[in-house]
């Protein structure tokens, strides 16, 4: 069998369309030094030397398919607002189009603010608004996300739930109808509130522990037969395409209605697992869009949520790096 090129496979992102809807935050971390305690209360006294500003959430998946070439657009709701402003220009600093953002009145854009002295976390400050888009500003995202198909009409459109309120049941019915009508592929990060809500998708990608809330499942031990299971009953209320797990350190396990396969993961030296699902998803959902092929798909979107996990903090994965482990690790696929 004839190994797969991967440098054509990598360059041919280029040509690949993505959009990501869902939860957009504002990532900002301030490092200082504590010396003394507060006179005012028991508190220590961070005396901040350095601020900065990364994306967060959904944003954090579209910046990684911009790293590997794609043409990638964020479509969200964020507050009108200093902080959504912020967002915007360092979206559009990564090459994301943020054309078909909706500001609303009635919303704050999320700002997870993290205080941070000698490498430690002293707090996490969280402004946001978690509550549901009103039945207003879910007409404008949708009315947005009709433009953008029109505009763009891209090949895979991600849907980044973060429970923050913008993936209402509506906006993710509509979506997923405009999809399927426009014959554009789904992939979906799912969290517990809508978890049952995405059906008919292409690429389902929960994490163990999320799918086991979701299907209230007890206990430890991890098999194939749980995993085959586990996509049966998803696949009974959610008739999807692709049943994508995230394992952890185990790695990942796919099944569609003809293959499965559980990928072990490579043995790395773990820094930080943060950001390594929004990596997963988006090497995912590229890979399949410029293949179709599950296996590859699953096998790739491993080795980058590997990759990421050796840097620390949430980074998007390096092209680069993940072009020469692909061709390193899957030489024979």
């Amino acid at each position: 069998m004839a190994s797969l090129d991967f440098d054509k496979l990598f360059n041919s992102f280029s040509d690949i369309k993505v959009a990501v809807i869902g939860d957009l935050m504002l990532d900002t971390y301030w490092w200082g030094k504590v010396d003394r305690i507060s006179p005012e209360a028991p508190v220590p006294v961070v005396a901040v030397t350095r601020r900065e500003q990364r994306i967060g959430g959904a944003g954090n998946v579209a910046l990684n398919i911009a790293g590997l070439g794609a043409n990638v657009s964020v479509i969200s709701v964020l507050g009108n607002d200093g902080d959504g402003n912020q967002l915007n220009e360092l979206l559009q600093e990564n090459k994301i189009n943020t054309d078909f953002l909706v500001k609303s009145h009635e919303r704050l854009t999320t700002n997870k603010i993290r205080i941070i002295s000698r490498n430690q976390h002293m707090m996490r400050l969280d402004a946001e608004i978690t509550n549901m888009l009103s039945a207003e500003d879910e007409e404008k995202l949708i009315a947005s996300f009709e433009a953008y198909i029109k505009a763009e009409l891209p090949n895979i459109v991600i849907l980044e739930d973060y429970n923050k309120g913008v993936l209402t049941t509506t906006v993710i019915e509509k979506v997923i109808a405009l999809c399927k009508a426009n014959k554009i592929l789904t992939a979906v990060d799912p969290k517990r509130k809508n978890f049952f809500a995405y059906k008919n998708v292409d690429i389902f990608k929960p994490n163990l522990h999320e799918v086991k809330e979701g299907l209230n499942i007890i206990g430890d031990e991890l098999s194939e037969e749980l995993l085959d299971t586990i996509h049966r009953s998803l696949y009974e209320q959610l008739q999807h395409h692709i049943s994508f797990i995230t394992l952890s350190e185990r790695g990942v396990y796919y099944q569609n209605e003809t293959k499965k396969a559980l990928i072990p993961t490579h043995i790395r030296s773990i820094a930080d697992v943060s950001g390594a699902g929004d990596t997963v998803i988006a090497v995912a959902s590229l890979v399949y869009a410029a293949t179709q092929d599950p296996l590859l798909m699953a096998e790739m979107a491993n080795i980058a949520g590997g990759l990421v996990c050796e840097e620390v903090g949430t980074v998007a994965i390096d092209k680069k790096k993940l072009l020469q482990e692909c061709k390193q690790l899957l030489a024979n696929h």
